[in-house]
């Protein structure tokens, strides 16, 4: 369990992030390595990105809650070029994929993808929910999943 850092600390740690009061949770989150994505507490349904109200009953019964981080991917994009980051090379197009998660038909994130060359990373193939630190900066990744024979 990481050590409670006050929301300053927090805007400071992620500042090239949108990180606002709904979304503070999340980031906080990423500092356990958990993925926390909004869930209503009325009706049930999933929705991200983080707002204050359920798109689909209005509720504002929302609470940031942990998912599994099994999936599977939806888009991909390999980044020929983008602003330089820490551990990101361009020279070898960079994947980044949109993942649909289990808990939720149309429930998305957006991420990069690691440790897989890219002609082995199709749309449809399952991932898992990794974690990859830059910094002080905690990111949430993915990886292709082992298949088991």
């Amino acid at each position: 369990m990481s050590k409670a850092i006050t929301d300053d600390e927090l805007v400071t740690r992620f500042r090239q992030y949108d990180l606002d009061q709904d979304s503070a949770a999340h980031f906080r989150g990423r500092l356990e390595r958990k993925l926390l994505i909004n869930r209503c507490g009325s009706c049930g349904r999933w929705h991200h990105r983080p707002k204050p109200i359920c798109p689909d009953c209005w509720s504002f019964d929302i609470s940031a809650t942990e998912v599994r981080g099994s999936v599977t991917i939806y888009l991909l994009v390999l980044l020929h070029q983008g602003p330089p980051a820490e551990g990101v090379d361009y020279s070898t197009p960079y994947p980044v994929v949109t993942v649909e998660l289990d808990e939720q038909s149309g429930l998305r994130f957006t991420s990069a993808l690691v440790g897989s060359p890219n002609e082995d990373i199709t749309i449809g193939k399952r991932v898992t929910l990794d974690w990859l630190d830059r910094g002080e900066v905690t990111l949430p990744v993915f990886r292709l999943a082992q298949v088991t024979a």
